[in-house]
């Protein structure tokens, strides 16, 4: 039998402003990554947020990206090191009381975008996230961008882990995601964002542009919740993946 989990980033919204349809997602998913309040949310909007996850039995997990909240984490910053794996630390322990006061638990972390993009290319700076987490909770499952550094980091840490791969976000040869600033990087279109997933799902592999199979863990799905189709992406992907026979749940993480 072929399972695999669905995520979505929420928790993204910051004081009046509102960033995605993360009710309505929540309904779609089965694990939830919420932002920590460095590249977006606030203390407000996370509590809301593991408030409805907890409601509807959805995995938490917390969201840490780059203190960077006007530029949505999204710019690369030059953090390494200790310093790096405090900040990781800070944005998990966050995640943690939040989710504790709502009557939940964090099971797995999922680094935020640029952040996430330069632990993909750089094994030693992802090493220093996880340490960071790990420091905190032995034990947490760190969700891995499939086939990249970030996945050679966690299995030289021996911790648990969950391969991803993106709905809407087209790869380049090397597992990575092509730069959001070229034509084709992200995909608006459901029925093409439903048929690429039940493809790779199947051969378990990444599909790059080039039409280059990548073997891969594909333990999770990310279905963005922000984006005039992205509700109806994760809808689609979801009722594609059920009517192919796989089955949906919650990741267990692998060692």
């Amino acid at each position: 039998m072929t399972t695999v989990d669905l995520n979505a980033d929420m928790g993204e919204s910051y004081g009046p402003w509102t960033m995605g349809q993360d009710r309505d997602l929540l309904g779609v998913i089965t694990s939830a990554n919420i932002a920590c309040g460095m590249h977006a949310g606030d203390w407000d909007v996370m509590a809301a947020t593991m408030d409805t996850a907890v409601a509807n039995g959805t995995g938490i997990g917390a969201h840490p990206g780059f203190p960077d909240l006007q530029g949505f984490g999204r710019r690369r910053m030059q953090i390494g090191g200790a310093s790096l794996g405090n900040l990781v630390a800070y944005q998990l322990g966050a995640a943690q009381a939040m989710a504790d006061a709502a009557g939940g638990k964090v099971r797995h972390l999922k680094l935020h975008g640029a952040l996430a993009n330069m632990c993909a290319e750089d094994a030693t700076l992802a090493r220093a996230a996880y340490e960071g987490a790990l420091r905190v909770d032995p034990e947490i499952i760190v969700m891995v961008l499939a086939a990249t550094c970030q996945q050679e980091a966690a299995e030289a840490l021996g911790c648990r882990w969950a391969g991803e791969i993106f709905a809407d976000r087209a790869y380049n040869d090397d597992a990575t995601l092509v730069d959001r600033s070229l034509p084709g990087a992200v995909i608006h279109d459901p029925d093409l964002a439903a048929s690429r997933m039940v493809e790779m799902v199947r051969a378990g592999a990444i599909i790059t542009e080039s039409g280059k199979h990548i073997p891969a863990a594909v333990d999770t799905i990310c279905l963005h919740g922000d984006g005039k189709t992205a509700l109806l992406i994760a809808r689609a992907v979801r009722a594609a993946l059920q009517a192919a026979g796989v089955t949906l749940e919650m990741f267990s993480g692998r060692r």
